[in-house]
């Protein structure tokens, strides 16, 4: 059969086969998306889905375990570094805490060697007889050494620390023949002034505070107050008087007078160390002894002090050797660092509860 003869075909170059015309051209026309649809022209992922690569499981265990080992590293070289860093810095304190303050210079020449007590005198101050009779052993055994002075600036403090310093200084007077000299700057009252009688002559100051020559206990009492408040105080004791000086509860009349015995056996022997020291020259007064204190100016006049004097006309005129070398022992800051982080815990929980108040 002819197709050119079929109705429905009036180009006789018409081919089914080929594509008709209206679709080539729509083939070569932009197409564009329906909207709605999504955009398949955007640039796709360079990075694999980790669903769609083989062993991405293994890959991320991996990863995880080596970021746990660098953490554990990076702790234990922190822990290494901080050990390191106390053991560094503890060494340094044991080092500095062997280093004794002492001389400012080792001088071999003629010189005043000079002591300070300055401050409390009490057994964990710079003024305690641990650091003074120390530093006066090294005073006296220099060859040096014309003489030693006492520096005084003290307002007093413990009988016994003032009495074990006196009995010091008389043995290493007697042991290497050099005098002792006390020359006092503001203060120099109660068991400083103990200290002071064991010299060969006192040198003060006109304005100086010198004397109180007795002895206190003093404390506080709180039953009135706990009556007040309605607070019961409970303490047991084995013995009717091991609790005599709590503050919290009352303090019968033998007890006071025990204590009062205690205080005068204490002050006679202050009285007697000064009587010691200074002989002859003391201008006995019924308030000598009585804990008052005077200028320095009245101490000379009643023989508490030799004369008006400082520690420069002391080394220069008395001693006659002008060079000053200061042989006091000091607590350096390593020592003060360790009692402090020893002690810090339990210094607190000592002083609340310490019964026995202080004499001075």
């Amino acid at each position: 059969m002819n197709d050119s003869n079929h109705p429905g075909n009036t180009d006789p170059s018409f081919d089914p086969s080929e594509d008709p015309p209206f679709q080539q051209k729509q083939s070569d026309s932009p197409s564009y998306p329906p909207l709605g649809a999504p955009d398949m022209t955007e640039k796709k992922s360079t990075e694999p889905a980790l669903s769609g690569t083989p062993g991405w499981e293994r890959a991320t265990l991996e990863k995880l375990a080596f970021a746990a080992l660098n953490e554990q590293k990076a702790t234990r070289r922190w822990k290494t570094f901080v050990r390191l860093s106390w053991l560094a810095f503890f060494v340094a304190l044991v080092w500095l805490a062997l280093q004794r303050s002492g001389p400012a210079n080792d001088v071999t020449g003629p010189h005043t060697a000079v002591v300070e007590i300055k401050g409390e005198i009490a057994a964990d101050a710079d003024a305690s007889a641990e650091f003074v009779n120390a530093a006066l052993r090294a005073a006296f055994e220099d060859k040096g050494a014309r003489a030693v002075v006492l520096l005084i600036n003290s307002p007093g403090g413990s009988p016994v620390q003032a009495g074990m310093m006196n009995d010091e200084i008389l043995r290493l007077k007697a042991l290497h023949k050099k005098p002792v000299y006390a020359v006092v700057e503001e203060t120099c009252a109660s068991a400083a002034y103990y200290v002071a009688v064991s010299a060969d002559q006192i040198f003060v100051d006109k304005a100086s505070v010198v004397g109180s020559i007795g002895v206190l206990m003093d404390g506080f009492g709180f039953t009135g107050l706990m009556d007040k408040l309605g607070v019961e105080r409970r303490l047991q004791t084995a013995g009717e008087n091991k609790g005599f000086l709590d503050p919290f509860s009352p303090q019968s009349e033998s007890q006071r007078a025990f204590a009062q015995v205690m205080l005068d056996q204490i002050h006679q022997q202050f009285i007697a160390v000064v009587k010691a020291g200074r002989g002859k020259r003391l201008k006995e007064t019924p308030e000598m002894f009585s804990g008052l204190f005077w200028s320095g100016q009245q101490a000379v006049e009643l023989g508490l002090a030799d004369q008006l004097g400082n520690l420069d006309y002391v080394a220069r005129d008395i001693v006659k050797a002008e060079e000053i070398i200061d042989y006091t022992r000091r607590e350096n800051i390593a020592e003060r660092l360790a009692k402090k982080f020893g002690a810090a815990m339990g210094e607190g929980a000592i002083k609340t509860f310490k019964a026995i108040p202080a004499i001075r």
